[in-house]
């Protein structure tokens, strides 16, 4: 039981990141609408389409762990805006933020609570635990994560 105790502690600090990097609130501070919708020239995305593909996809990991009549979205159509670069007001930028937040908070609300078995496949999936599904969470947000700091240096908003 400490043991378990243990791993649900580490995987929390490793959803929340801010021990090998900056927390995303850190590496998201200050970012504006019209940044996130900046192109850098070569790059094949903008700020805004990360933050909303890592929106996307971290909501459709929390969905697949807690909905047992879990249906999966088209990839990678439903998985990456479409057409659009930027964000199309603050508002829109602050609402993904909130969303990302909310959802990363209510993912480490399924590891922290006991009752949930980190081993146990989902009865719905295809050998997949909850263990898996919050490892995945920590590495897809830190990989963006990285893809936006680059771009943030590359446009000059960050140091």
């Amino acid at each position: 039981m400490k043991h378990e105790k243990q791993l649900r502690e580490q995987l929390v600090k490793l959803m929340q990141g801010g021990q090998a990097f900056r927390s995303r609130e850190e590496l998201l501070e200050g970012l504006t609408a019209a940044e996130a919708g900046q192109q850098v020239t070569g790059m094949p995305y903008t700020i805004w389409q990360l933050l909303d593909h890592l929106r996307f996809a971290q909501h459709d990991i929390l969905d697949f762990c807690r909905n047992p009549d879990y249906k999966e979205p088209t990839w990678p159509d439903d998985y990456w805006p479409s057409t659009k670069t930027a964000p199309p007001d603050e508002a829109a930028l602050q609402q993904t933020l909130q969303a990302m937040a909310n959802d990363l908070q209510e993912m480490i609300q399924l590891v922290q609570d006991p009752e949930k078995d980190l081993f146990e496949p989902f009865a719905h999936g295809q050998g997949q635990t909850l263990l898996r599904e919050a490892l995945l969470v920590a590495e897809h947000n830190a990989y963006h994560l990285g893809q936006i700091v680059l771009l943030r240096k590359l446009l000059g908003q960050f140091q």
